[in-house]
């Protein structure tokens, strides 16, 4: 595949929602194909990490691929904190540090709970402190991603932000920056000094509505988008993040596709020719 012919490429990533039906050894091959920096691996496609496979060995076979374990995910709702979530965090600290995973993902609730106005960013603030104590030793970095729904506990950037800066834990606890998350939103800003991952996906379905019921239906980047992807990452490349952008869709039609290494190197193509233009 050539990759890289006439444009600028961007740090290509590849979160295992993408393509959640390949084994952990194809979902690699994938993604060595496509030229990427490194992917991102779940626990919650209906088998464990890395299909079983112990971390250590899960690592080093991404290693020996040239490819960097950018992170593991999730932990939900990282924010209604108990003793159960406090293990759940912990344990997956611990996986990554095993296996070699830089990041690891934090989804607050959306249930309608926890929303009120100071109450939120309170409990927020709190639970940041827990997550800071566990970090101790580790080289792992949680990444904290605002979910744009309706009934969110963390809807903005900007005030995960602000608890980031309150509790201390600037440059220990970074962002996730979803480019469907931030368009439902209804964000502007990006943060690019605070962002550790970008995640990618589109919506070019004309006349629905953009907002939590699109969810399940996020694609690959085309010319339809209307999530406005490309500007926001134009923004946050103006504000000198270098990281990956990592696609995670979650429609049928990518997970299921034939040919997936064409069709996601297609939607990459596209977003870098239109960057380089």
């Amino acid at each position: 595949m050539d990759h890289g012919a006439g444009r600028e490429m961007i740090a290509r990533a590849l979160n295992q929602k993408t393509a959640p039906e390949l084994p952990f050894a194809a979902f690699l091959d994938l993604a060595q194909q496509l030229g990427c920096t490194g992917i991102e691996a779940r626990d919650d496609l209906g088998r464990p990490f890395f299909d079983g496979l112990a971390p250590e060995e899960a690592g080093a076979m991404v290693r020996a691929r040239g490819l960097r374990l950018l992170g593991l995910s999730e932990v939900y709702p990282f924010n209604d904190w108990s003793e159960i979530r406090a293990a759940h965090v912990q344990a997956l600290i611990d996986t990554a540090q095993a296996s070699g995973a830089e990041t690891v993902s934090l989804i607050p609730r959306v249930d309608g709970g926890g929303c009120e106005d100071g109450l939120r960013q309170q409990v927020l603030r709190d639970v940041i402190r827990e997550v800071l104590a566990m970090l101790e030793g580790r080289s792992v970095v949680p990444l904290i991603e605002p979910i744009g729904f309706s009934k969110s506990s963390l809807r903005h950037k900007a005030e995960l932000v602000e608890a980031l800066e309150a509790t201390g834990a600037t440059g220990k606890i970074l962002l996730l920056h979803d480019t469907f998350q931030h368009c439902i939103a209804g964000e502007t800003e990006v943060f690019a000094p605070w962002t550790g991952m970008v995640h990618l996906s589109g919506l070019s379905e004309p006349g629905v509505a953009l907002d939590e019921r699109q969810d399940a239906h996020r694609i690959l980047v085309d010319a339809g988008d209307r999530c406005d992807t490309l500007e926001q990452i134009a923004a946050l490349r103006a504000g000198g993040y270098e990281g990956a952008y990592s696609f995670e869709c979650t429609a049928g039609a990518v997970q299921t596709h034939p040919d997936p290494a064409a069709a996601i190197d297609e939607s990459f193509r596209f977003i870098e020719t239109r960057l380089s233009a």
